[in-house]
């Protein structure tokens, strides 16, 4: 078994969850293995991503070992000379490392091996299964977009599948709702009501289901980070007074959103690993272009970790507004400021402060800025405040 930490951006996953000592004994076993091969374990620690490797002998292979609590992986199988970073399909499973024992048994493929372990697993399995259908026609929505010509994957056409996803989500909440009122005692009831609140989770609609889980589920690490989102979300929705925040910019000058007053700054979160961000800054660029000489800006905030790839990113897609990070991936001070969990995401501020609109991507930044201009034509950039 080889075993090592990555301390740079990687996989990420939810993290830790009861904060107890557990050892956990993993053992897999799929009968039609006929080649040689490897198991890829990888799960979150405080200290980083763990990936740990297992040689799959006769089709069995086994891990095991100590952890500070129970804690959710990715179980990964590759076959022959299968490079494990580059698979398309990988044979992948989702599970919980928990105390105890957990055996896997497969017929050919490990995604649909069959789970014997505790009360953990048994509840994922179950959320698994409700939400079955649901996924299934989300995966579909996704590929039958990207099968499409790239003449056809116009800003329209995702307008139009962004509809249909939030429409099985919408359904997919009639499922999540009994699901966590029933498992107020499961860590994977967290796990429901982040697929609940989905990407952007709106505090008023999430926090009463956060409230009703057990003492034991919201002290636990992964009940607390929620907490953490959870204030974030109150702070940012539409109609409070934007957080305050101050954060070095390329040059290395600290830059603070109070020196934006006066004007609409939209503070757009982004990385230069985020495929959907890089395919969403022509958005912002156009709007940017459009209304950066009436009153209106761009604060960038980089979940960047690496600070040449930012920088480039930034020359590349010809980001001219200003930007900001402190260069310390998810931690970035700022999106946990604001409840960050996914990017890209945007915040629009009026000039008084508070918040006007959120993620407005595709055309409705622009559409959102036609109509705060339309009403307010003598917003100019002679007659700011605050210059």
């Amino acid at each position: 078994m080889t075993k090592y930490i990555l301390f740079t951006a990687g996989l990420v996953l939810p993290s830790v969850l009861f904060a107890q000592q557990i050892n956990f004994n993993l053992k897999g076993d799929i009968k039609n293995f006929n080649s040689s091969g490897k198991a890829y374990l990888q799960y979150r620690t405080d200290a980083g991503t763990v990936a740990d490797s297992a040689e799959v002998q006769k089709g069995s292979f086994s891990f095991k070992g100590p952890l500070p609590e129970a804690t959710k992986a990715t179980l990964t199988i590759t076959r022959n000379t299968e490079n494990f970073q580059q698979q398309r399909n990988a044979d992948r499973l989702t599970l919980y490392l928990e105390n105890g024992n957990i055996n896997l048994q497969a017929t050919d493929s490990i995604a649909k091996a069959a789970i014997n372990a505790g009360q953990l697993n048994k509840d994922n399995i179950e959320l698994t299964v409700a939400l079955k259908p649901y996924t299934d026609r989300l995966r579909a929505e996704y590929r039958a977009y990207g099968s499409l010509p790239k003449h056809q994957q116009t800003s329209q056409a995702e307008a139009e599948l962004d509809k249909r996803v939030e429409a099985i989500e919408n359904e997919q909440k009639a499922i999540l709702v009994p699901f966590i009122k029933s498992h107020q005692n499961s860590l994977i009831a967290l796990d429901a009501l982040k697929t609940y609140g989905g990407y952007f989770p709106e505090a008023a609609e999430v926090e009463p289901l956060y409230t009703a889980l057990s003492k034991q589920v919201k002290s636990s690490k992964a009940g607390a980070q929620h907490q953490k989102w959870l204030d974030g979300w109150k702070k940012t929705a539409v109609g409070a007074t934007a957080p305050q925040f101050s954060q070095a910019d390329k040059d290395g000058k600290q830059v603070s959103l109070a020196s934006f007053k006066g004007k609409y700054v939209l503070v757009d979160f982004w990385a230069s690993w985020c495929g959907p961000c890089r395919n969403e800054n022509p958005n912002v660029v156009s709007a940017y272009n459009q209304y950066k000489d009436r009153s209106f800006t761009i604060l960038g905030v980089s979940l960047d970790s690496n600070r040449d790839a930012w920088l480039k990113a930034i020359d590349d897609d010809k980001l001219a507004w200003t930007q900001v990070s402190d260069l310390k991936y998810w931690k970035n001070e700022v999106a946990e400021l604001y409840g960050v969990r996914a990017i890209p995401q945007n915040f629009l501020i009026g000039p008084d402060g508070k918040i006007v609109a959120k993620n407005l991507t595709g055309d409705k930044l622009s559409a959102k800025l036609n109509e705060i201009y339309k009403d307010n034509k003598q917003l100019t950039t002679a007659s700011t405040r605050g210059k």
